[in-house]
């Protein structure tokens, strides 16, 4: 059961004046009462898995519930919340300190740890003193390839709302329906991609500080260029999808940019949407860099399971999922991506390009869904706790 997130709904509602080291305490102290109401009115359980973050302050409520239930708390740690805090308070501030202190005393009270990473393994270890077992984010198994009839489906009903996804001109022929990628034979019900289509290209945010899109914009800017000044490359839909705090600052200076070979669009898609247009693209963008350079972007995960290629902005343990080269390429700045786009997109219909070879990769590594990779290294933990017992 994951019960960090049964309390978070109320945070917004309290306390919006006074100095901020005070609406955090207070919100603090709300919440931990909040969440102490909600665990005890649930049913004993024998386990309780909390994702951290966020961990101020469930897990020092779930701690103590399990203490007094007998129950065992199982951490699943996804990143640090102090390192999340210092993003919009500055690593000196009084309430990163707090946080980080509250982490590193209460975080080891749990029975067992799960983290994301090797590399956030080795730190707990080294400098937390608690020990924990690599448990990497895999993608559910709705995150597949599309088939073509499903994108061209997609596409079209996108299309009602997104100018980007229509087709540039009516087909000549009453039984062909096209959307900018792809094109239905009514007759046979045959889809195939639209000759000359635009390349698709998807990047997905939430809109906060641990990801810079000026670096997508501006390699978007050398994209253009390079085709203003006779570089052969196909036209460019970039999607980014996902909302949050910075989207109309950054919508704003989309708005304030010319492009005539790349359209954007930044759709709000329903759930059953995102996996589909996932699996739609031929290229994604990954702008995240942790907070602590120690968790890894779901994103990416996302893609590769649906056989997508990323190109991923680089921090310390991004190896451990990208491998440049293989899957995707690594950059470190906005030329640097410029110049892999141009790289892939080159030649990309082309079945012996370098972004058809990444996703023959992908496709050849078989790659674990979540529900395998729990069986595999969560269940054999929990199991033998249990006959300890």
């Amino acid at each position: 059961m994951g019960l960090s997130k049964c309390h978070l709904k109320y945070q917004h509602y309290y306390f919006k004046v006074g100095p901020r080291i005070v609406q955090y305490i207070i919100k603090v102290i709300m919440q931990a009462l909040q969440l102490f109401y909600v665990l005890l009115k649930m049913d004993t359980p024998s386990y309780i898995l909390l994702q951290n973050p966020p961990g101020l302050p469930s897990i020092a409520v779930t701690r103590l519930f399990c203490f007094l239930k007998k129950s065992q708390l199982i951490i699943d740690w996804h990143n640090y919340g102090y390192s999340i805090l210092s993003l919009t308070n500055g690593p000196e501030s009084p309430v990163v300190h707090i946080a980080k202190w509250y982490e590193h005393i209460f975080g080891r009270f749990s029975k067992y740890n799960f983290c994301v990473t090797n590399a956030m393994k080795e730190d707990l270890l080294v400098n937390w003193r608690i020990k924990a077992t690599t448990l990497y984010d895999k993608p559910p198994s709705m995150f597949q390839e599309t088939t073509l009839q499903l994108q061209h489906k997609l596409f079209m009903k996108l299309s009602v709302d997104y100018p980007q996804f229509k087709a540039h001109s009516d087909p000549s022929d009453f039984n062909i329906e096209k959307s900018a990628f792809t094109e239905l034979n009514k007759k046979n019900g045959i889809v195939i991609h639209t000759k000359g289509r635009p390349v698709l290209l998807i990047s997905s945010t939430s809109w906060t500080e641990d990801e810079d899109f000026t670096v997508l914009l501006r390699a978007l800017q050398d994209y253009e260029e390079l085709i203003r000044n006779g570089i052969k490359l196909p036209p460019l839909v970039c999607v980014i999808t996902g909302k949050g705090p910075l989207k109309k600052y950054y919508t704003q200076l989309m708005e304030e940019m010319y492009f005539k070979h790349i359209h954007i669009c930044t759709p709000w898609l329903e759930a059953e949407d995102y996996p589909l247009l996932l699996g739609s693209a031929d290229l994604g963008v990954c702008l995240h860099k942790s907070s602590s350079g120690l968790d890894l972007p779901m994103k990416v995960v996302d893609m590769f399971g649906c056989c997508l290629p990323v190109c991923a902005v680089n921090f310390k343990c991004l190896h451990e999922l990208v491998k440049h080269e293989e899957n995707g390429f690594i950059f470190e700045d906005s030329k640097e991506l410029a110049e892999q786009l141009q790289v892939l997109f080159s030649d990309f219909q082309s079945d012996s390009c370098k972004l058809n070879r990444f996703r023959q990769n992908l496709r050849e590594s078989k790659q674990m869904r979540w529900d395998e990779s729990w069986d595999q290294t969560v269940l054999p933990i929990i199991r033998g706790c249990s006959k300890a017992q």
